[in-house]
């Protein structure tokens, strides 16, 4: 019998707007025996109805590829006979991720875990990667500190950021940001802000974008070092020499129960425990107990995070709205940040609820987060959404508000109160890290 001839299998990637387009560009987009149909796209706000451009997914996609709702999963499986549906997106609960791959198999395509072999870039550069077991652990400080070391060793540093690209896709293929305007250049979010700005300030050159590969050759050009500033709880883009895995005690047992976290925990050279100036001694001594269980090689560093005021004396005796980091709150499910901290600490009276005077999206994000009660996320994706939150804090009746995201918000948003800002960096407890750094980047 002649044999078959080689049949060509329709998938989906699903995603939310950065590990579904790495995973495309790196390995789907080279397999001649499938074909992608579709992107799905959950998390972000306004990011679905967009498309996959033809520059970015080659000369096999002339039209580009849509970027579809999660929620048509299971029309889309149905329409193009999708024979896989493959998971490309962080900071899932493992029983959420069953539920999805429930959906996939009832609709009668498998479901797939894309693992690190595909989809890891080696780099000519040494590379430290800094990831978490949740979103909202602290890698945004623990990458600064890292790059503080490499710094003090002379070592030229970039940092490449996980890819947020929510907007214009063909202006986002490759950015390069090392002065504040740059964001204005590149009409970043919110989000994208409180993630470059704190690098951008302490004078470090941040990469970011959609075509990694391009990326890193950008970045191996005029650094000694690449430092990969991860995001959410998703794995590195780039193949590590060091992989710092950030933990939170205040939301012990986390580090076992989330994708990809699990697994970055499991693959790390040095896992952080963060935060233990303000969580609980049992907190810290359980998470400590997973970790050594998942992954007895790695060595554990303690951290702490102190938070501080610009002005202290501003809080006491104050009614204040506390505006936090945006995706920490929502998918990363904390019911309290750096700003509610800081609230309690210096003596803040009372802390304002600005559920009641929400307004649009943000209106819409407390009624879909309900665990989010008396602070305010910073939600930011778009210009419609900063308009929302602005006009939220500004209706929201209080003395002061304490501004809580990584960066000073009142650079993008006029509010008619008062305001001050809290600030956090990280501090190990006991030392190691320093060393570890040291020797990475000597590779």
């Amino acid at each position: 019998m002649p044999a078959k001839k080689n049949i060509r299998k329709n998938i989906i990637i699903m995603g939310a707007a950065g590990r579904d387009f790495h995973d495309f560009n790196v390995y789907w987009k080279n397999q001649p025996n499938y074909r992608v149909v579709a992107f799905t796209a959950a998390q972000i706000p306004d990011i679905a109805g967009r498309v996959y451009p033809r520059q970015l997914s080659g000369p096999a996609y002339p039209k580009g590829i849509p970027i579809m709702a999660e929620s048509e999963i299971t029309d889309l499986i149905r329409k193009h006979k999708v024979d896989e549906v493959a998971l490309a997106y962080s900071d899932l609960n493992h029983l959420d991720v069953m539920h999805k791959a429930a959906i996939v198999n009832a609709a009668g395509a498998d479901f797939r875990l894309m693992g690190w072999r595909q989809t890891m870039i080696k780099s000519r550069k040494p590379v430290i990667a800094i990831c978490a077991v949740r979103t909202g652990c602290g890698k945004s400080q623990t990458t600064r500190k890292v790059c503080e070391y490499l710094k003090a060793l002379g070592k030229k540093v970039a940092v490449i950021r996980h890819p947020m690209p929510y907007g214009d896709l063909t202006k986002q293929i490759c950015q390069r940001f090392a002065k504040l305007e740059d964001m204005d250049l590149h009409k970043c979010t919110i989000e994208e802000r409180e993630e470059y700005e704190p690098h951008i300030t302490a004078g470090n050159i941040l990469y970011a974008g959609v075509d990694y590969g391009e990326i890193l050759r950008r970045a191996e050009a005029e650094a000694d070092v690449v430092v990969w500033d991860g995001g959410n709880n998703d794995l590195p883009f780039y193949q590590p020499d060091l992989h710092i895995v950030v933990t939170d005690p205040h939301r012990p047992g986390h580090e076992l129960a989330y994708y990809p976290g699990e697994t970055n925990l499991r693959m790390a050279d040095v896992v952080i425990i963060n935060k233990v100036d303000t969580a609980d001694a049992d907190k810290v001594l359980a998470v400590e107990r997973n970790i050594r269980a998942a992954n007895p090689k790695a060595k554990i560093i303690r951290a702490a995070s102190p938070v501080t005021v610009s002005d202290p004396a501003a809080v006491k005796g104050k009614r204040v709205l506390v505006v936090e980091d945006g995706p920490t709150l929502t998918h990363g499910e904390m019911r309290y940040g750096a700003g509610h901290v800081a609230a309690r600490r210096y003596g803040a009276r009372k802390i304002v609820d600005a559920r009641p005077y929400a307004v649009g999206s943000i209106k819409a994000t407390f009624a879909k987060y309900t665990h989010i009660t008396d602070i305010l996320p910073a939600m930011g994706y778009g210009d419609k959404q900063m308009a929302d939150l602005r006009k939220t804090i500004d209706t929201t009746p209080c003395d002061l508000v304490i501004v809580g995201t990584p960066i000073d918000l009142t650079r993008l948003l006029k509010i008619n109160k008062p305001s001050v800002r809290v600030t956090y960096d990280l501090r190990e407890a006991g030392g190691g890290l320093r060393a570890c750094v040291a020797k990475a980047a000597a590779r």
